[in-house]
This record gives structure tokens, C-alpha cells and sequence, in this order.
């Protein structure tokens, strides 16, 4: 019986080796977070389809500029105006052919305007000759360029704000709300047109009217966020230690609520995208013949009728740009907070 027992070695909870082993690896905030949003498979193609916009955006300049995009041959636009999209592979509704106003039956728009063999547009052209594809490219990137810049300086003025009046409270905080309610009541249409006479319609004017009317979301987000916190125990102890009320706003308050932050600023940067593309359609955008997705669907209503693929065209980029990052924006909320996706 003693042999048997020789066999057996118990190794339970007064084990040292039980009682030191890890199962899982401890995972920091930004990697659980990471570790919630993978599982959202709609979230990470958003990630991912963004990431490569973003970058095809950046390197977009060395192969497609803006005078590029912008130029034409005044002695051609007969024979370059409204080409229909052409793959030049033969692909049947990708392939130059098209029923133009006018015409009984469905032709090839290239050799009936005696477009030189081998010349094809794969997005088509407008009503000037230029290139769709190029100015869809462009119109990408001047969009992306007015949003990212708008939502930056929402950024920058929403969370300064927002901290220093939830923190500091008192008859700071209700003054301070009280200039949001202000500024929020004036219609932004307005502040547009102001800052058009004083600037003209140019991206610098668009970037300061929708940042100076968005500002005020991101700041009463955080402000709410900064009133939750700045009651728990890591406060107190910051402030029983001495430190400054910046400090703890900045050092302490902001990580914990970074992840609203960059939720928010997922969700600003669609509205800006949108909120452009409502300035161009009412001629308060960028100046021609700059494109951006919203002037490229205004200049293009004209034509709707006869040439819809050059308003269809610009519309999908649109609708897929700001779609992703909505997506993305819902994915990391729920990243951030898994209780929001449980109401």
C-alpha cells in the first residue's frame, strides 16, 4: 500500500508552484480594449479599409496632383467631355459604352467622339473633359484634409474646455456651459457665411466653421466625463499629495476618459465629411475648380439626368468613407465601455 502511494503527488492549493502560477498574462486597458474590438468584425474592416485610405491619401500627391486633377485641353473638351467609364478590357457596363442624350440605342461614347485608340478613363470625365478618377482621388483627400483638420482643432479647444469647467465647477462651470448654449443656438449657416465674406469660400474658411460650431459637442462630452471623475479615490489622493488642479486634470482625469475622446472624434470626422459636403451643394465650399467629394456631387446635379455616374460615383466614396468610420466609431465604444453595448 506504501508503494502505491509513492505514485501519487498531491499538488493543491497549498502547492508553492500552484499558487505562483499564472494562467493569463494581464492585460493593460488599451490591450483589452484591442482584444474586444477584434471580435467586431465590422469595426476592424473599418480599421483596415481607413488605414489604407488614409495612407493612399498621403502618397496620393506624387502621382495625382491637384493641377493635374483640375487641368484641361479647352480645344478637346468636344472630344473628352462626359466619357463614360471604360476599363478598356471589354467589360460589358465598364466598357465605353453608353446611351447618350439624345440617342435611340446604346453606342461607343469613344469612337463616336473620336477619342485617339488606347485612351480610356476608368471612372470617365466630366462635362470639362478631366479625368473623374483623378478628381474623385483628389476630392478624397481634400475632404479627409478639411475633417481631420476640423476635428483637431474640436479636439484641442473641446477638451481644454470641457476639463477646466467640469473640474473647476462652481459658477465657472455654469458660465462657462452657458456660453456653449450661446454659441450652439447661432445657426451655423451663418457663422459660414461670415467667415466666407471675411476669408472667401476657400478650405481655410470651411475648416474654422466647422470647427468652431463642433467644438461644442466635444466639450460637453467631456465635461460630463470630468464631473464623474473627479470624485474617485485617485483624484482625492492626487489633490492629498499637492498636486496642482492642471496637473490632476491633465495627468490623472484625461487618460481615464481618452477612450470617449477618441470615440467622439470617430464620429466628428463623418459629420465634418457630411457637413462639407452640404456647404459645397449650396456653393458656400472650397472654390473651383478645387474638388472635394461635396463640390463633385454639386457640379454634377446638372447632369444627373443624362450622366448619372458622375454624381453616383462620388456619392458611394462618400457614403463608404463616412459609413467607415461610423462603424469603426460604434466598434470602439463598445471597445472602450463593454456596458454601453449591453443597454
Amino acid at each position: 500500500m506504501a508503494d502505491k502511494n509513492r505514485e501519487f503527488v498531491l499538488i493543491g492549493a497549498g502547492s508553492t508552484k500552484a499558487q505562483e502560477k499564472i494562467e493569463k498574462p494581464a492585460l493593460s486597458f488599451l490591450q483589452d480594449a484591442w482584444r474586444r474590438l477584434k471580435k467586431n468584425k465590422l469595426a476592424v474592416v473599418s480599421l483596415w479599409f481607413l488605414t489604407l485610405l488614409i495612407s493612399f491619401s498621403l502618397v496620393s500627391p506624387l502621382f495625382v496632383s491637384q493641377k493635374d486633377a483640375n487641368s484641361f485641353d479647352s480645344d478637346k473638351v468636344s472630344t473628352y467631355s462626359n466619357l463614360p467609364p471604360n476599363s478598356g478590357l471589354g467589360i460589358p457596363g465598364w466598357n465605353g459604352v453608353f446611351q447618350m442624350p439624345g440617342s435611340s440605342k446604346a453606342s461607343n461614347v469613344y469612337e463616336d467622339q473620336a477619342v485617339p485608340k488606347g485612351k480610356t478613363f476608368l471612372l470617365g470625365t466630366d462635362s470639362l473633359g478631366r479625368s473623374l478618377g483623378k478628381r474623385i482621388i483628389v476630392g478624397v483627400r481634400i475632404s479627409l484634409l478639411v475633417a481631420v483638420a476640423a476635428t483637431c482643432i474640436d479636439l484641442l479647444i473641446g477638451v481644454v474646455y470641457g476639463l477646466t469647467s467640469g473640474y473647476v465647477g462652481g459658477a465657472v462651470d455654469i458660465i462657462m456651459q452657458r456660453i456653449i448654449e450661446i454659441i450652439s443656438s447661432v445657426p451655423n449657416l451663418i457663422i459660414v457665411t461670415m467667415l466666407g465674406l471675411l476669408l472667401g469660400n476657400g478650405i481655410i474658411a470651411i475648416i474654422l466653421s466647422i470647427a468652431l460650431t463642433g467644438w461644442t459637442s466635444m466639450a460637453r462630452q467631456v465635461r460630463n466625463m470630468t464631473l464623474s471623475y473627479k470624485e474617485r479615490d485617485f483624484v482625492l489622493a492626487a489633490r492629498t499629495l499637492g498636486e496642482s488642479s492642471p496637473k490632476i486634470a491633465f495627468k490623472h482625469i484625461l487618460p481615464n476618459i481618452s477612450g470617449v475622446i477618441i470615440v467622439q472624434i470617430m464620429m466628428t470626422i463623418p459629420s465634418a465629411i457630411m457637413y462639407e459636403a452640404i456647404l459645397s451643394a449650396i456653393n458656400l465650399g472650397v472654390k473651383p475648380p478645387t474638388s472635394s467629394l461635396g463640390s463633385l456631387i454639386s457640379d454634377a446635379q446638372e447632369n444627373l439626368q443624362y450622366y448619372p455616374y458622375q454624381i453616383i460615383l462620388p456619392a458611394l466614396a462618400l457614403v463608404f468613407i463616412s459609413l467607415a468610420f461610423i462603424l469603426l466609431g460604434d466598434g470602439l465604444r463598445d471597445a472602450f465601455d463593454p456596458k454601453s453595448g449591453q443597454d
